[in-house]
C-alpha cells in the first residue's frame, strides 16, 4: 500500500507542476500562451494516466495475491513415498519388480530367471551371495522347522514332479497367513514367469520339502 501512496503523491506532482508552467507562461505574448499551455497539459494528462495504470496493476496484483496464497493452501501435499520398513519387506518389494520377466532355464537375471537364478539374484541385491542352484541353497542359511516360524524373506523349497523329496524348485516367501497356517511366495515358474503363489495349492502342498532363513530373525 505505501507503494501506492508514493504514487499518488507523484500524481499530484506532476499536476501541480503542469499548473506552475501554466502561471509562469503568462508573460508570454497572446499567440504563443495557447499553444504552450496545450503542449503542457497533455504531458501531464499523459503522464497521469501512466501513474494511475500502475495505480491500477498494483491495486489488482494485491487483490489477486490472497486468492493465489489461498490456493497455495489448499492444494493436496505429495503423498510420500513409503520406504519398507524390515530388510524382509525390502527384499520382498525387489522380488516383486520382477514380476512377469520370463522363465529360462540357467538364468541369472536380470531379463530372464530359473528358480534358483532368480532367488540368488534379488538377495545379491542385498549383499547376501547365494548359490544359483536350489539343492545348494536348501543347505545354506538357517532350517525353519515349521509355518509358524516362517517370517517374509524366507526361501521355501519343493520336490520335483518325478521324485517329492528332491529339491526342484524354490521361491522367497512374500506374506503370512497365521490364521490359515498358510503363505504366498514369488517365484520364477516355468509357467508364467515370475509370480506369486499360494502354498495352500494342492501341487505345492504335496510337493514342500522345507525352508531356510537369509536374513536375520525379525520378532513377529
Amino acid at each position: 500500500m505505501s507503494y501506492i501512496f508514493t504514487v499518488i503523491a507523484a500524481v499530484c506532482l506532476l499536476l501541480s507542476c503542469g499548473a506552475s508552467k501554466r502561471a509562469a507562461a503568462g508573460s508570454a505574448t497572446a499567440v504563443q500562451m495557447p499553444l504552450t499551455d496545450s503542449v503542457e497539459i497533455k504531458k501531464s494528462q499523459d503522464r497521469a494516466r501512466e501513474v494511475m495504470d500502475s495505480i491500477d496493476r498494483v491495486r489488482a496484483a494485491e487483490a489477486a495475491a490472497p486468492a493465489q496464497e489461498k490456493a497455495k493452501e489448499q492444494a493436496p501435499a505429495a503423498t510420500p513415498v513409503k520406504t519398507p520398513a524390515t530388510l524382509s519387506d525390502q527384499v520382498v518389494a525387489y522380488a516383486r519388480t520382477f514380476t512377469g520377466v520370463p522363465y529360462k532355464l540357467g538364468a541369472t537375471g536380470p531379463k530372464s530367471f530359473d528358480c534358483s537364478g532368480f532367488t540368488s539374484y534379488v538377495y545379491k541385491h542385498f549383499g547376501y551371495k547365494i548359490t544359483a542352484y536350489s539343492g545348494a541353497q536348501f543347505n545354506e542359511g538357517r532350517e525353519v522347522k515349521s509355518y509358524a516360524d516362517l517370517q517374509k524373506g524366507d526361501l521355501v523349497f519343493f520336490g520335483k514332479r518325478g521324485s517329492v523329496r528332491n529339491i526342484g524348485h524354490v521361491g522367497i516367501v512374500t506374506e503370512i497367513d497365521e490364521e490359515k497356517g498358510s503363505f504366498r511366495f514369488i517365484h520364477a515358474s516355468t509357467s508364467g514367469g515370475v509370480k506369486e503363489s499360494d502354498f495352500n495349492h494342492p501341487y505345492f502342498m504335496m510337493r514342500y520339502i522345507g525352508a531356510r532363513r537369509i536374513l536375520p530373525d525379525e520378532g513377529r
